[in-house]
């Protein structure tokens, strides 16, 4: 992921009031852990949320979602939202729906 310094700037601040999350530089950009599970990150002109594979269509179901394809190869479970969308719709709501999945899995 190549790195959007105002998409980084938005996510850090709906993140900013959420317990057990760090930061790390993971794929050429930031990547949000939650209890140290990869939550969310950004890409060029899009976000990233790990959304979990049972709720992957769901997500996909969203407007400005799309599978995650890294390096030619489908990731399960994670999904692409452009910017605009995820904006529109409300950072904090795709959060949320990320969070459901990874806030469920152990901590690290």
């Amino acid at each position: 992921m190549a790195m959007d310094e105002h998409l980084v700037e938005e996510m850090r601040d709906a993140l900013s009031k959420r317990s057990g999350i760090s930061e790390k530089r993971m794929f050429g950009g930031i990547c949000w852990m939650l209890n140290g599970n990869m939550l969310c990150g950004t890409g060029d002109d899009r976000y990233m949320f790990r959304v979990g594979k049972e709720a992957e269509t769901e997500a996909l179901g969203r407007p400005g979602a799309a599978p995650m394809d890294f390096t030619g190869r489908k990731m399960g479970g994670f999904v692409w939202v452009e910017a605009d969308a995820a904006i529109e719709a409300g950072l904090e709501t795709w959060i949320d729906f990320a969070a459901a999945f990874v806030g469920a899995l152990p901590p690290k």
